[in-house]
């Protein structure tokens, strides 16, 4: 295993410090930048506080403490990552100012040096591109907040020399994640199988088959989810959840499959992004509460709808060698935490069942959106 002991962060957001927090942590040195050197110390002085609290709980103690904020320097200079054996972005997400950035690390670094992209949508190939030696190029995807979410999509570039899957792996695992290995296909894991999940909700809601509270009562009562999709859209916010649906969308070749919604569009533009705001799919500023409808079999129908589609994109997804079996089912229980992988539920509801209930969407609908996986149908007629 690679020698990680110097790790160099870029971008000190809360994705920027949550990585360096879990390095820190972990014993490893972290030397922080950001262009906006007020920026860093803020987020610094948010994770003392985090770390207060930590206390507080008793999670850690105080030499803990000190030990994670003394391995934290923030620094004022590309430069000052020289030192680094593996370096995380996690600056905006913009093609052409990550690739800048990259080009520019490339000559500070030394030959050996890892340079890793925390993006969520973009191409990791296309970033490689940007260094003259692709081959230490790899992507390495959080999830917000990164010290609370256990899973990190690895995604490896065209370019990238294949034998540094087992080190960052082997990183990951001694940070106390749960690392997968992902294709460089848009949305990797999670942000292409979970898509359904907002975006079926929606077309049931536009389909005014169901109201939100309704649907999200549905997805939690039948199917054991914490979150319904209209709680969840309204806790990552209208305005980012819109822009990877569109960004999945569009990288697709504006495959049916991943279409975004008006309805979302519409709240996203009107500013109606959520918690962040106060108001969303619900006003957070009212006292009254949603009351949903308590049909059974309504209720079953909104459920079965959303997850058939889950289920459909997770074996295509494995079909499409996306990412294995064991590591697509763990992205979906730590990065989303449903209640199961979705593989796993496919069995348990049989694959025949999933492609007769494709089948009928299909033929209601006749759009390619409702087209069922080659692959449930070849596992569904294993047990005809």
């Amino acid at each position: 295993m690679k020698d990680f002991k110097n790790i160099g962060i870029v971008g000190a957001g809360s994705m920027g410090i949550g990585i360096a927090q879990i390095a820190s942590t972990s014993g490893c040195k972290v030397f922080l930048y950001d262009q906006n050197v007020e920026i860093a110390q803020s987020s610094l002085n948010k994770l003392k506080k985090i770390l207060e609290r930590l206390i507080e709980k008793k999670r850690i103690n105080s030499n803990k403490r000190d030990e994670i904020l003394s391995n934290i320097k923030i620094v004022s200079s590309l430069n000052d990552l020289s030192v680094s054996n593996l370096i995380i972005e996690a600056i905006i997400e913009n093609l052409n100012i990550k690739k800048d950035l990259f080009s520019k690390l490339e000559t500070i670094v030394h030959k050996e040096c890892i340079i890793a992209s925390n993006t969520s949508s973009l191409s990791i190939t296309n970033l490689a591109s940007s260094l003259k030696n692709p081959s230490n190029f790899i992507g390495i995807h959080f999830f917000n907040p990164a010290p609370l979410m256990p899973l990190v999509e690895i995604i490896p570039a065209l370019q990238t020399n294949i034998n540094l899957l087992d080190s960052i792996r082997n990183l990951l695992l001694s940070w106390n994640k749960f690392p997968v290995i992902a294709k460089d296909t848009p949305g990797f894991i999670v942000n292409r199988i979970a898509r359904p999940f907002y975006s079926e909700a929606l077309r049931i809601y536009d389909e005014q088959i169901a109201d939100f509270a309704t649907i999200d009562f549905a997805m939690k009562e039948v199917g054991g989810f914490k979150m319904g999709p209209f709680e969840l859209m309204d806790f990552i916010g209208n305005d980012v959840n819109y822009a990877v649906t569109e960004s999945v969308f569009k990288s697709f070749y504006y495959d049916p499959k991943y279409k975004p919604s008006l309805t979302q569009k519409q709240y996203a533009s009107a500013g109606w992004l959520g918690r962040k705001t106060n108001k969303g799919y619900y006003d957070y500023n009212s006292s009254s509460k949603n009351v949903p409808s308590k049909d059974v079999t309504l209720l079953n129908l909104i459920f079965e709808r959303i997850l058939v589609m889950l289920i459909n994109d997770a074996v295509d997804a494995f079909y499409l060698g996306i990412a294995s079996k064991e590591d697509i089912d763990l992205a979906i229980t730590k990065g989303v935490n449903y209640p199961k992988g979705l593989i796993a539920w496919g069995e348990e509801k049989t694959f025949s069942w999933v492609e007769k209930k494709m089948d009928e969407l299909y033929e209601n609908y006749k759009e390619d959106r409702y087209r069922c996986s080659p692959l449930v149908r070849k596992w569904g007629n294993l047990i005809k």
